[in-house]
Order: C-alpha cells, then structure tokens, then sequence
C-alpha cells in the first residue's frame, strides 16, 4: 500500500528539483547554475483559520513550481523518495513558464 502524506494546516510537501550539471551534449554547467532552489508542490494543507474561524486556503496548488529558501524546512522519506515540508510563509514565490 503507498502511502501519501496530506501536510497539516499551512505547510507544503514539496519534491526539490536538481538541475542537471551538464548538458545533453556533455558540457559541464558551472556551480552557480546550480544554486537554485526550487521544486514541485506535492501537496498541500488545508490552510489556517482567522480568528473569526473562517478558512484561509493555501496559496500555492499541487503542480506548481515554487522557489525555496536555501535552508529551512523539514527532510520527509518517504518509501525511496525525499520531500521537503515548508510552511506557506517560507515559499519565496512561484515560477511560471512564459
């Protein structure tokens, strides 16, 4: 049986992406190309309620491709795979394709 992992409240389950160090024709990228930090939403909480008890939903949807900060967040394994768990506020944005 998978198991999937539905993240409690605000945070967000996300799967980094490792950009490759080369090309496909075999040209070693350099390291600064590297430094980005960013990955696929897996999944997403429910979100937090205001003090009026209404639901305040996430901002970002499973799907995406968010930009992450370069520490923080917790390491989940889960069967072969790594995620990461962020809260909502710790996402630096979102990246859209033109």
């Amino acid at each position: 049986m998978a198991k999937r992992l539905i993240p409690a409240f605000n945070r967000i389950l996300v799967e980094k992406i490792v950009p490759p160090s080369k090309t496909t024709a075999g040209i070693l990228l350099p390291e600064k190309t590297s430094k980005l930090n960013y990955g696929k939403v897996v999944a997403v909480g429910f979100g937090l309620r205001d003090k009026s008890g209404n639901q305040i939903p996430v901002a970002v949807k499973e799907g995406e491709t968010v930009l992450l900060p370069e520490y923080g967040g917790t390491e989940v394994k889960l069967g072969d795979k790594e995620y990461h768990l962020y809260r909502e506020d710790d996402i630096l944005g979102t990246l859209h394709q033109n």
